[in-house]
């Protein structure tokens, strides 16, 4: 049976991209896990094209789970300091065909051994849909989740 490496979690908000880059470095992650719907950003080195081209500079993998993403009303809920709202929104989102598909496929890469790292904006993990994710895939897996932290500018 394959081990089950932790599971980790990282937000870029406050962080320029080479300190993400290199947390992720030092955290040995074989593949980072985009759950943003939209991969782009304004900030540089955060658009999909520019993030995986960082990533893979270093060895790492780059996946775009765009369906594991909180849909447009919840990223607006999140803006207002809804937190509770967002995480409504979120919930009735998962039990869309897209979200469920992309959840098990999650679980299965998980399942593989590889060093996985799910990626969003915002900083803290008790704000963000990502926290959520990474528990529904520990209660799948038993993998340990580790929310990482790169340095601030």
């Amino acid at each position: 049976m394959t081990k089950i490496a932790p599971l980790h979690t990282i937000g870029y908000e406050q962080t320029p991209a080479a300190a993400v880059l290199d947390e992720l470095a030092h955290a040995r992650v074989d593949l980072l896990v985009d759950v943003r719907a939209i991969a782009s950003s304004r900030r540089p080195g955060f658009s999909k094209r520019q993030l995986a081209a960082g990533l893979g500079d270093r060895g790492i993998k780059y996946l775009h789970l765009r369906g594991l993403g909180t849909p447009k009303e919840g990223r607006l809920a999140a803006r207002a300091g809804n937190i509770d709202k967002l995480f409504d929104i979120y919930e009735k989102h998962l039990a869309t065909a897209q979200a469920r598909e992309e959840l098990d496929e999650l679980t299965s890469l998980a399942r593989s051994g590889q060093r996985l790292c799910l990626l969003c904006y915002e900083r803290d993990p008790t704000k963000c849909h990502r926290q959520w994710i990474a528990e529904l895939i520990h209660e799948r897996t038993g993998a340990r989740v580790d929310h990482l932290m790169a340095a601030p500018a």
